[in-house]
């Protein structure tokens, strides 16, 4: 039964996939049907019938068993060797050496903060103390360390210049040195270095350059245009044209002015004195030239014959309101102008042969005189003719930048084209703190002069005329500059304190009227400068002014400056009070300060480390009440005025 089952049952076990082969065969394959059924036959009568061959299968798994500890050896003996017993020791091992926590390192501090990125000029810069003089031999051989030349110093001396100020010591000694070589006109091989002066206001800034230019055109034998003097007000250009007429008497120069004020081709006749011939190296009736940035653009567009090539000085003054004028673009123009061109017209022998060898007839004209500045020479019609000498012709302009709030901008700096710039910076240290000194330029610590007395007086909005009015009698101020913001305010000033005036006289008999009198950009240039020279002969006691009067004005007997409209920045407020105090007399600066403005006004001082020079004025209301009831009358005055109107 038991075989038949199986003999039965076998193909369907045996049938289906094909048999692989045992461990020990390198192949795998498949059989026929007729193979398989053969192989399957005996393999069940081997089971069935032959018992004892069944001991042979043992043989196959036993060899399999051989493979496996075949492979478990070769696989020990690939593992790693046991690791060797460490024997530890009875005696403690050292300690670990400890280090810091990490942390971050001390911040710089404000002062190398503050002189990173500056221009190493202004580091290496000279430090000169505001109380520094210098005295000027009379006459003789001796020029006592000046440089200048015993004719300027006898001019100087009957002017009643007797000795120099600190930045005129330092600076007429580097502008006119003892070699003849550095004193030339035309410097091609070797320009000189260009000039930045930090001086505050009152401190003798136009002196310093006036005499030093002076003394080298003195030399020159044809007129060109030699200097050139730029100022960003027409009131400031007749004063420093005062100044060099003054200080040149004698010496033959010309000086001429460009600020609009006459026609255009009025100052086209005064400034060049050919326009009809074409000439490259330009015409010029004047060897200096004062003039507002404005015009003098005009002129190097529209007038011929006008070059800037033979300039010797180039002088900014006012440099940090004049470098934020962007009228124009007029200093790149202005650079331009003063530089050869880089790619200028190649000429060749035969240019050179068919320009000479022409017949010349009865007709034509004589040749007109052309003469180029050496670092234009290339710019005749001559050919390009190889030489031993390599180096290049520049430019022999000098500039000269002034001004009491000298810029720290790296960018409008950059923009002036520097060449070697020499730095002198007029402050209150001492030579060894030559870092500190540099720190107040860099975070606009002006300087005020010495003899100069701060104050400031907080009041309300509607209590300001008032306490105008009774600082101007309490304190019998004379001789003041009185700033607004505006020529509008200027004018309502000016008649508020009449009305007032007049209101207080019809009460009062021995009041004496002060004569006020407005100085604005409404007024005309020639009613402009008459009642600046009433000013300054004492016809008039207060001159009431917009800002157009804080630049560069120079009038020795002011002794009082008020800012009824305070300053909204330091630099203006810096050259208001500045009108004061200049030359060593003593002068008082006033600041008006509004309730809402005192805030401002208090922090923009402590900005500029200055609060603690500026003394707070109190005035209570019984010092002004009985100013009210004639303050009252010239308000009614004032608005049927404006009524009128």
């Amino acid at each position: 039964m038991d075989t038949a089952a199986a003999a039965a049952a076998g193909p369907k076990l045996f049938r289906g996939k094909p048999r692989r082969n045992n461990v020990g065969d390198e192949e795998e394959g498949t059989e026929t049907e007729d193979e398989e059924v053969e192989v399957e036959m005996q393999e069940v009568d081997e089971e069935v019938t032959v018992p004892e061959e069944r001991e042979k299968r043992p043989k196959k798994r036993r060899k399999f068993s051989i493979e496996l500890e075949d492979v478990e050896m070769h696989s020990e003996s690939l593992a790693p060797p046991p690791a060797p017993s460490i024997q530890r020791s009875s005696t403690p091992q050292a300690a670990l050496p400890t280090f810091p926590l990490p942390a971050l390192p001390n911040p710089p501090s404000k002062a190398t903060l503050a002189l990173q990125g500056l221009d190493k000029a202004l580091v290496d810069a000279d430090i000169i103390s505001p109380s520094k003089t210098l005295h000027i031999p009379p006459d003789g051989n001796i020029d006592g360390g000046t440089g200048l030349s015993e004719k300027m110093r006898k001019r100087l001396v009957d002017l009643g210049i007797t000795e120099l100020f600190a930045v005129q010591t330092s600076l007429l000694p580097f502008l006119l040195p003892s070699d003849p070589m550095h004193r030339a006109l035309y410097q091609p091989y070797n320009p000189p270095r260009d000039v930045c002066v930090s001086a505050p206001t009152g401190s003798g800034k136009t002196l310093a350059y006036v005499v030093p230019i002076v003394e080298i055109l003195s030399s020159r034998i044809v007129t060109r245009l030699r200097a050139l003097v730029v100022l960003p007000t027409r009131d400031l250009v007749m004063q420093v044209r005062e100044t060099f007429e003054t200080i040149s008497k004698g010496r033959g120069l010309k000086i001429g002015t460009a600020t609009g004020q006459h026609s255009f081709p009025h100052e086209q006749v005064q400034l060049v004195a050919d326009h009809s011939t074409s000439l490259r190296g330009g015409s010029s009736k004047v060897d200096i030239l004062i003039c507002t940035p404005g015009r003098l653009i005009d002129h190097l567009k529209e007038t011929p014959n006008f070059s800037l090539q033979h300039l010797r000085f180039l002088v900014v003054d006012e440099a940090d309101r004049l470098l934020a004028q962007s009228f124009q673009d007029w200093l790149i123009q202005v650079l331009a102008a003063t530089r050869p061109p880089k790619n200028p017209l190649k000429h060749t022998l035969k240019d050179l042969a068919d320009t000479t060898l022409t017949p010349r007839s009865d007709t034509t004209p004589n040749p007109t005189p052309d003469a180029l500045a050496p670092a234009f020479l290339h710019l005749l019609p001559y050919p390009d003719v190889p030489s031993f000498i390599t180096e290049r012709k520049a430019a022999s302009c000098q500039k000269l930048l002034f001004s009491a709030t000298l810029t720290r901008d790296p960018g409008k700096i950059a923009a002036l084209e520097l060449r070697i710039p020499k730095y002198f910076i007029v402050q209150g240290s001492s030579p060894d703190e030559q870092e500190d000194a540099i720190l107040d330029v860099v975070t606009e610590k002006f300087t005020m002069p010495d003899t100069l007395k701060e104050h400031m007086i907080i009041c309300s909005a509607y209590e300001k005329p008032l306490v105008f009015f009774h600082l101007v009698h309490a304190h019998d101020i004379t001789n003041a500059l009185v700033f607004t913001k505006s020529a509008e305010s200027t004018n309502r000033l000016v008649r508020l304190l009449n009305f007032f005036q007049n209101a207080r006289t019809s009460e009062t008999s021995n009041y004496k009227n002060i004569v006020v009198q407005a100085y604005s950009s409404d007024l005309p240039t020639a009613e402009r400068k008459a009642v600046l020279d009433k000013f300054k002969s004492q016809e008039i006691q207060i001159l009431v002014c917009s800002d157009l009067i804080s630049r560069g004005i120079d009038i020795s007997h002011v002794s009082h400056v008020i800012s009824y409209d305070s300053p909204v920045d330091m630099r203006k407020y810096v050259h208001r009070v500045g009108r004061t105090a200049r030359a060593g007399r003593e002068g008082d600066a006033w600041t008006l300060v509004e309730e809402q403005e005192a805030r401002h006004f208090k922090l923009m001082m402590k900005d500029a480390h200055h609060l603690s020079e500026v003394k707070r004025l109190r005035i209570g209301e019984k010092q002004l009440a009985p100013l009210i009831p004639h303050y009252e009358t010239a308000l009614s005055h004032l608005k049927d005025l404006y009524s009128r109107s």
